[in-house]
């Protein structure tokens, strides 16, 4: 046998080093999640704490098909007694020059981009919105992910609830491709996917009309981008934020 293959000892081998004390094996193991961080992460703040407990609902949105869904996910967040609804867009990654020629809109300013990805920690909850591309989240949305790595390094977002709401150009376009693949951002966070299932009642059921969403999260058909959201694409944005607003509130109350 080669090398490392372990029949015979080699007689060149050093005997087993001392075990270390206990206090220089727990220096050597590299940290990952201290549990004392894990349970501030998992804990939302109360509301006796002083404040509302805030959902914060963070999208990115070219043709603002998803800052629609947005807008009425956050009249449904609020109108749950003790909730906030908090609304970021995550920072755009085209030039201007490049968003022109796509005939993009030019953003609402009234939405204020969010600062970092730190901010996400003052969230109770959070549901994320993002169009899709092939079938997963936009790159921006993408970009906006791969800066959270500090917090996934100390586990800042463990515990926190989550959900997505989309947009796509077509019926076969990824209404529920795009939100599970991005399930795999929350999974490495230890974040708690919330799903809105059938909550929605009769609406989930209705064949008479071209609607978005599925039991993943609310979502919008935008075609070529001419179509606008329907009356019922908004009205399940309103149940999801309404919805995550009450599983919030209910986490808190447990916690």
């Amino acid at each position: 046998m080669g090398k490392g293959g372990g029949c015979v000892p080699s007689k060149k081998r050093q005997p087993p080093a001392a075990a270390p004390s206990s206090s220089s094996a727990e220096a050597a193991v590299p940290r990952e999640a201290p549990e004392e961080e894990l349970a501030k992460a998992a804990s939302p703040t109360p509301a006796a704490a002083g404040r509302k407990l805030r959902l914060y609902i963070v999208f990115y949105s070219m043709y603002g098909h998803v800052e629609s869904l947005a807008q009425r996910a956050a009249a449904g967040a609020g109108a749950v007694d003790g909730l906030e609804a908090v609304l970021r867009r995550v920072p755009e990654t085209l030039p201007p020059e490049v968003l022109e020629k796509m005939q993009a809109p030019p953003k609402d300013p009234a939405v204020p981009v969010i600062a970092s990805a730190a901010e996400l920690q003052e969230a109770d909850g959070v549901l994320f919105g993002f169009p899709t591309r092939y079938g997963s989240m936009a790159a921006q949305m993408k970009a906006f992910f791969d800066s959270t790595g500090s917090l996934w390094e100390a586990q800042k977002l463990a515990g926190k609830p989550a959900g997505f709401f989309v947009s796509t150009g077509t019926q076969g376009g990824g209404q529920e491709t795009t939100a599970w693949t991005a399930i795999t951002q929350l999974a490495h966070h230890g974040m708690l996917f919330v799903p809105i299932g059938y909550t929605f009642g009769s609406g989930m059921f209705n064949m008479d009309d071209i609607r978005g969403g599925s039991p993943y999260g609310a979502g919008v058909f935008a075609g070529d981008g001419s179509r606008q959201p329907s009356e019922t694409e908004l009205a399940l944005a309103e149940h999801q934020g309404k919805y995550m607003a009450s599983i919030v509130k209910k986490l808190a109350h447990h916690a």
